[in-house]
């Protein structure tokens, strides 16, 4: 892959810090705009119930393979094609952000659901 994004060189080792940034900026979108929208839509305190949480972060990996697939067999066709000219390393950023989404939605339905975060309820 071709790891420059415009004149910037993106470290190999920066790679797997991409879906972190994306989580860590989609948490508080998640908590001041979509919470607010679906407690008016569903009453419920959270928005959504745990269970539903997590169900639509385990949706949303499946989804993330399945778009990691389709950039991998896209790599590949370029490398086949023209092996000097690979694709940018851009192509990982949809994946790396419905992983994302997926991780935010899993880790905060499991965090709610804990017995510690029920004490802080109480």
């Amino acid at each position: 892959m071709d790891l420059h994004l415009g004149s910037f060189e993106v470290p190999a080792p920066f790679i797997p810090v991409i879906p972190l940034l994306f989580m860590s900026i989609l948490i508080l979108l998640y908590e001041f705009f979509f919470v607010p929208f679906a407690r008016n839509i569903t009453k419920h305190p959270s928005g959504i119930t745990q269970l539903q949480r997590v169900g639509v972060g385990l949706v949303l990996s499946a989804i993330s393979m399945a778009v990691a697939g389709m950039v991998e067999q896209k790599r590949k066709n370029q490398a086949n094609k023209d092996i000097t000219k690979p694709i940018s390393l851009f192509w990982l950023s949809f994946q790396y952000a419905i992983f994302g989404i997926a991780d935010m939605f899993t880790l905060v339905g499991l965090l709610e659901s804990s017995p510690q975060s029920q004490w802080r309820m109480l």
